[in-house]
């Protein structure tokens, strides 16, 4: 049991954080392809390169999955250009839409804390591609910090429908932050759940990664509103 949990989680969480992109920005790929997003340079790289990162992080996962370590090692080069063109996309949004830090929400500005923390933890992950215990929490919770906007997208197209079609528009609104952490903070307690069942820990990079997430939306909260 433990060896299937070991063979199979990142493969099965990597595979979920791709349908839940997938679902997110199914708008712009399939049912509103004619958006003016779809027409902006900045929004069409940004989502070609994260769109990339998602599928390659879940291939990746199989490969290892499957012990085919040479193509993961092959394809793991293209994942250091991919990773710099989320980064530099990203920041790319970011200025285009600076407004200064008293007009950000509270979502807004913790994104601009989390941005860093992907690129820390993605180069730290191909700094120790060569310890896999290291390699692979460093990569899965890196991705893990550009969530955002997925679960923020896929609330309404998906999650209401399937599980509120009886409540009303403010019973709606108020779930949003409820589910919107519990759904996020899954994917952290699922990694400490696997380190237990195969450390009989919970590793130094889950819990890192777990501070930084939680660090990070506090500070976010807690300067609402402030100039910095």
């Amino acid at each position: 049991m433990i060896e299937m949990f070991r063979r199979y989680y990142f493969p099965a969480v990597t595979f979920l954080l791709l349908l839940l992109t997938l679902g997110a920005f199914s708008d712009n790929l399939f049912t509103d392809v004619g958006q003016p997003s779809n027409g902006d340079p900045k929004f069409i790289v940004h989502g070609l390169v994260c769109g990339a990162w998602m599928i390659l992080l879940f291939v990746q996962t199989g490969l290892i999955g499957v012990r085919n370590t040479k193509l993961h090692r092959k394809l793991g080069l293209g994942a250091i250009a991919i990773a710099i063109g989320v980064t530099l996309s990203t920041v790319w949004l970011f200025i285009a839409a600076w407004k200064g830090w008293a007009a950000m929400s509270p979502e807004v500005k913790a994104n601009r804390f989390l941005l860093p923390g992907y690129t820390v933890f993605i180069a730290f992950a191909l700094i120790y591609r060569r310890r896999p215990i290291w390699h692979k929490r460093l990569m899965f919770t890196g991705t893990l910090f550009m969530l955002d906007p997925v679960l923020a997208r896929v609330y309404d197209p998906f999650v209401v429908p399937l599980f509120m079609t009886d409540w009303a528009e403010p019973q709606i609104e108020r779930a949003f932050l409820p589910w919107f952490f519990c759904t996020w903070l899954a994917f952290f307690l699922s990694l400490a759940v696997y380190d237990i069942a195969t450390l009989r820990r919970i590793h130094g990079i889950t819990l890192l990664a777990s501070l930084w997430f939680g660090l990070v939306w506090i500070i976010a909260f807690t300067t609402e509103g402030q100039p910095w």
